[in-house]
């Protein structure tokens, strides 16, 4: 009995000791999956976390974004009203297109003055232009109208084309300029250069090449040295503005344009260079000084479409053949209608607005920019077609329109024999400006020999009330005629 007893508790020891064993073994087992799980547990723990971390900052970011963007969008957008957008022409994405491009005089003695009162329809459009952008083929043409046109507004009468701003604002002047170039104008901006151009210093200047010294004294105050060079802010507004340095040579305006082109290609070639992120801080700093229908995506876009663009050769110019002419106390200029409908069949052809460099009236004076392309959708060349032809029409016999003609001015105001000479060399004169001896209250037209016809043609070119008569020996014989510019033919 005992030794069963004995035997029995080894054996009860034997299994407890076994049991005790298995439970330590078990107990470790569980402990080592706990651990394992909770690890998994915790990796988990911090991938959700940091999923919600980077997923609240992608969201913060994608807010910030799309409120920068927003009121960039807002600013470019402001005053685009649905009478503009009802002017403005649909066009399929890379189709060729135009834009409006309008320097509008914002300049407040302007604005409330008694000529034009308080409206801010009051504003008119310093600069026109008229910009053909083709994305397929990477090209862009720049076609300047004269401000001082004369058109044909209907109710409103004939007035200078400038003037649509005024009556209408943006939607009427859209309106009166797509009727008068004849095409259809699918996006619309409007310029305040003086602010413009300080964009220029943001992407590190602009490189120009100036034909001759650009001296604006009497207007901006500042002066542009002759040259390729790279421009600041302040020296590209001066191109813009700059009127008065060109008196000596003519309409001022016509310049003043070209140079205009010229920095607008120039800024649109640096853009270009810039990548989608800079390129969206520029449009910021260009978006308090410029209104358009478009926003930062679609300039965005139109941009990285036009990449390759070569501004050398692929950007053309030109500006609407006009001649001056004296009506009712003020000076206007009168659209060339023939060449004007050629020039603007060639730019929606795809074509330069002129044949050859020749055709340009501001060559070696202003504007240097682009090139020239005869053959549709072709490249552009900087080289000269001698076939160009004269952007003139007349109505009178071309042989009228000829002849030397000594334009003199006697009405003691700067520049006007410039553009009275320009303005008849255009027509077809030989022309040349001078100043004349004394003063006269009231123009005369002097010929000599048999030259009355060309005579009668520069009267016709000014107005038609302008007193002719032949030589008596008390002029000059140098020239077929002289044209001496009186007090009354000062205004405008």
């Amino acid at each position: 009995m005992s030794r069963k007893t004995k035997h029995a508790e080894k054996i009860e020891k034997e299994l407890a000791s076994s049991d005790a064993s298995n439970a330590i073994s078990r107990g470790a087992a569980a402990l080592n999956r706990y651990t394992s799980l909770r690890k998994k547990r915790s990796r988990k723990s911090i991938l959700k976390g940091c999923a919600t971390v980077f997923g609240t900052t992608l969201a913060a970011v994608i807010i910030v974004a799309w409120i920068y963007i927003s009121g960039i969008n807002a600013s470019l957008r402001a005053g685009i009203d649905n009478a503009l957008l009802n002017q403005l022409h649909v066009t399929e994405a890379g189709n060729p297109f135009y834009i409006l491009l309008l320097g509008v005089d914002k300049d407040q003695n302007r604005v409330n003055s008694k000529e034009y009162g308080t409206d801010e329809h009051a504003y008119r459009s310093d600069s026109i232009m008229l910009a053909r952008v083709d994305p397929k083929n990477k090209k862009v043409t720049l076609v300047s109208i004269h401000r001082d046109t004369l058109v044909d507004m209907g109710k409103n009468g004939k007035q200078k084309i400038n003037a649509a701003y005024a009556l209408g604002g943006a939607s009427y002047a859209t309106e009166v300029i797509s009727k008068f170039a004849g095409v259809p104008i699918s996006h619309y901006a409007d310029i305040d250069f003086d602010n413009f151009v300080s964009v220029v210093d943001t992407i590190g200047g602009i490189d120009v090449n100036v034909p001759i010294k650009v001296d604006d004294s009497k207007g901006t105050g500042q002066v542009v040295e002759a040259g390729q060079q790279t421009l600041n802010g302040q020296q590209a507004l001066v191109l813009c503005r700059a009127r008065h340095a060109y008196d000596a040579y003519g309409d001022g305006d016509m310049y003043r344009a070209a140079n205009q082109r010229m920095v607008i290609s120039a800024i649109g070639k640096k853009i270009l260079q810039l990548d989608p992120v800079t390129m969206a801080t520029v449009i910021a700093k260009l978006s308090g000084s410029v209104t358009t229908d478009m926003d930062v995506n679609s300039i965005i876009g139109l941009a990285t479409s036009l990449r390759g663009l070569n501004a050398a050769t692929d950007i053309y110019h030109g500006m609407e053949p006009t001649t001056s002419k004296y009506v009712n106390q003020t000076w206007y200029e009168i659209c060339n209608t023939t060449a004007w409908k050629k020039m603007m069949q060639r730019v929606d052809q795809g074509l330069s607005p002129y044949e050859s460099e020749d055709d340009n009236p501001t060559k070696g004076l202003a504007g240097v920019t682009g090139g020239i392309n005869n053959s549709p959708n072709g490249s552009g060349s900087s080289s000269s077609n001698s076939s160009g032809t004269n952007n003139t029409s007349s109505t009178t016999d071309a042989t009228e329109y000829s002849g030397s003609v000594h334009v003199l001015n006697a009405a003691g105001v700067t520049g006007l024999a410039g553009r009275i000479s320009n303005s008849l060399s255009n027509q077809g004169f030989n022309a040349v400006a001078d100043t004349a001896k004394s003063n006269y209250s009231n123009t005369l037209i002097v010929y000599n020999g048999d030259h009355e016809a060309r005579a009668n043609a520069v009267n016709k070119a000014l107005g038609g009330d302008i007193q002719v008569i032949k030589n008596d020996g008390s002029y000059d014989t140098s020239y077929d005629v002289i044209l001496i510019v009186g007090a009354d033919k000062s205004n405008g």
